[in-house]
């Protein structure tokens, strides 16, 4: 496995929408090698989440995983998750404002809403249809994904920039104790 570039905001790709996977390809060992590099990458630099644009490979896909993470310590565990062409519904108009942060727009941090409850239909990496219910934190790290893989970044949701600040001063002002 190899650890991967991770693309910084200002490079084209993105800004643009992910392509398709076609379900022949998941299985291929192009994109089998691109997920196990992807999950390699997001362990490496402490994420929770990472996009295949985000490594420069302009595919529908994200994985996440929040275990114990130097960078989110108080979030709730989520196991190792590949979604392969997701799709997401919000479940209400019920959002929650809560501190974001992106591997592409390193050492910043943001207050970004998003809705507090979805479903997600997608594939695994064994082509396996998934269709499940997410909430907090879980339901917010899918969103951050597939903003990503729709072209936008957190600051794109963020009301107020206002609250947009450099990490340090996040946790010297701002982090859960």
């Amino acid at each position: 496995m190899s650890i991967l570039k991770v693309v910084r905001l200002g490079h084209p790709v993105l800004r643009k929408v992910a392509q398709i996977v076609p379900p022949d390809q998941i299985s291929s060992s192009e994109t089998q090698r691109l997920i196990d590099n992807m999950v390699e990458t997001m362990k490496e630099y402490d994420g929770v989440g990472l996009a295949a644009v985000q490594v420069h490979e302009s595919r529908q896909i994200a994985i996440l995983e929040v275990g114990d993470n130097p960078r989110y310590p108080q979030k709730p565990q989520i196991p190792l998750s590949i979604l392969i062409n997701p799709k997401i519904t919000p479940l209400s108009e019920a959002m929650e404002d809560d501190w974001e942060g992106c591997l592409s727009i390193n050492e910043m941090r943001g207050i970004v809403p998003r809705y507090k409850n979805i479903r997600v239909l997608a594939q695994d990496r064994d082509g396996k249809q998934l269709d499940f219910v997410v909430s907090g934190f879980h339901a917010r790290v899918i969103q951050h994904e597939w903003d990503h893989l729709q072209g936008k970044v957190f600051l794109d949701r963020m009301r107020d920039l206002s609250t947009l600040t450099y990490l340090q001063e996040y946790t010297r002002y701002y982090a859960e104790e």
